[in-house]
């Protein structure tokens, strides 16, 4: 059994449908890139697993249980947390605080503060700027906290909405070699990503949507030297 699988998965907003019975994967410890242009439903997709989005169709599995009626915080506590597109830190709050927002459901707080080290040595700027409001960080480091934000609740399926969007080149170089890091850790990753050649780089399998639908799937390598992959998100 997958650790998440979902089958023909329909989300409409208002009368309009745009995820048109999405089908697909993720196997425990992979890396999953979600590939598309703007618009394709990469981020519906991930709001859907996340229960912030409800589909109108289809079933949503997470280690076999069905997760489309249950309400956002429930998911979290199942083991899946996400780090939004555009980050969404809480800026009036300290960087300490935005971080044990994300371990509301850890009752255990000798694990909440182990938890809380390891993002800081994943993250040591976070560790150097934790008193700081999060909205006078740059916008690197509000990615960071976004990510360590996720991490808190222990998930062990990490859903991650464009890490790289708006960053300096090598500080999506730094990124994505702690996505690395934390999937060596033992946490699965479920990544949509602008940045195809990074993702694929990073990935096990990836999947490219298009306007609602799924039109490919295979090994990230494989899609790294398709033509047709390469002309549409590669730049040829």
């Amino acid at each position: 059994m997958a650790l998440l699988t979902l089958s023909d998965i329909r989300v409409r907003y208002g009368s309009v449908e745009v995820l048109h019975g999405i089908n697909l994967r993720v196997e425990e410890g992979e890396i999953v890139a979600l590939l598309g242009a703007n618009g394709a439903g990469k981020s519906t997709t991930l709001l859907s697993v996340s229960g912030l989005v409800r589909p109108c169709a289809g079933e949503i599995l997470f280690e076999g249980r069905n997760l489309l009626r249950l309400p956002s915080h429930e998911v979290v506590r199942l083991g899946i947390a996400q780090s939004p597109e555009g980050r969404r830190v809480f800026g009036a709050m300290s960087v300490l605080e935005n971080l044990r927002l994300g371990a509301f459901c850890i009752r255990d707080t000798a694990r909440s503060e182990r938890t809380l080290e390891w993002i800081f040595d994943l993250f040591p700027r976070l560790l150097e700027r934790r008193e700081q409001l999060a909205g006078t960080l740059s916008g690197g480091e509000q990615q960071m906290l976004a990510i360590g934000r996720a991490l808190m609740a222990e998930p062990r399926l990490l859903l991650l909405d464009e890490p790289s969007l708006g960053l300096a080149p090598l500080l999506v170089r730094s990124i994505f070699e702690t996505v690395r890091t934390i999937n060596e850790r033992g946490v699965t990753v479920l990544l949509v990503e602008q940045n195809a050649r990074a993702a694929l780089k990073l990935a096990t399998r990836g999947y490219v949507l298009e306007v609602g639908n799924v039109v490919m799937e295979d090994r990230a390598a494989s899609l790294l030297a398709d033509a047709n992959v390469r002309e549409a998100y590669l730049g040829g």
